[in-house]
């Protein structure tokens, strides 16, 4: 059950030369919902994110999150030099960083390589390490931005469930960009199609987990409709 409203935002504006990527999107997240962001390249996705977690305040409207923010790339952004626990609890004002990031990393299983530097992650292993290092700062609000893109995709179906129950844990709203329609529906209560700069379609999941792609094959349909992809485009 999702609770009180984490991230609003409101006839939001933002403009490239000219050009509007967000043309006056309104969206509400509440707490403990997990949410999906699809849409073609340039629809507005990953600048949405960038919005709500204030690296672009470029814009016209309103963007407001109630509580602490953290961001999740398709790249985990590791600093090599630092080794991954100090990679963890870099920024983090804590007496114990040591144990924090001890604590972080067995949640993602990854316990065993706190010493480890991360030129020896695999992409799984370092992708593990940015969702703790995100998770480690409790948010009130988890973005991520296609984290696993690069992904192979038996890892990638690993992730899907270690994300499903980091986020059933920590319960923080979530907004998740991707381009995979069949991983929105894995994941996220609530599908939202971007298009021309604003929420052109909203679906809502069967809230039963884990799901099947089977179980939901109408509306995968109709995900793929709203992105313009035929029946035989996506058989």
């Amino acid at each position: 059950m999702a609770g009180p409203v984490t991230a609003t935002v409101r006839g939001l504006v933002k403009a490239y030369d000219g050009r509007r990527v967000l043309d006056g999107l309104d969206l509400t997240v509440r707490r403990g919902e997990f949410v999906a962001l699809l849409g073609r390249s340039g629809s507005g996705k990953s600048t949405l994110l960038k919005v709500l977690a204030g690296t672009d305040r470029d814009i016209h409207g309103t963007s407001t999150v109630e509580g602490r923010v953290s961001m999740a790339f398709q790249q985990p952004r590791l600093l090599p030099w630092r080794r991954v626990w100090r990679n963890i609890t870099l920024g983090l004002d804590t007496d114990d960083p040591r144990g924090v990031a001890r604590r972080a990393l067995a949640e993602v299983a990854l316990d065993d390589r706190a010493q480890a530097w991360p030129r020896t992650l695999s992409g799984g292993e370092a992708q593990r390490v940015s969702l703790a290092r995100a998770l480690v700062r409790e948010p009130d609000l988890l973005l991520l931005d296609e984290p696993f893109g690069a992904l192979d995709a038996l890892t990638r179906l690993a992730m899907h469930r270690l994300v499903t129950q980091l986020w059933r844990r920590h319960r923080p709203a979530v907004l998740l960009v991707t381009h995979d329609v069949d991983e929105a529906l894995v994941l996220a209560d609530r599908v939202l199609v971007l298009e021309g700069g604003r929420i052109a379609a909203e679906h809502h999941v069967p809230d039963d987990r884990p799901r099947t792609i089977a179980s939901l094959a109408r509306l995968r349909a109709r995900v793929l409709s709203d992105l313009g992809v035929s029946h035989d485009e996506a058989a």
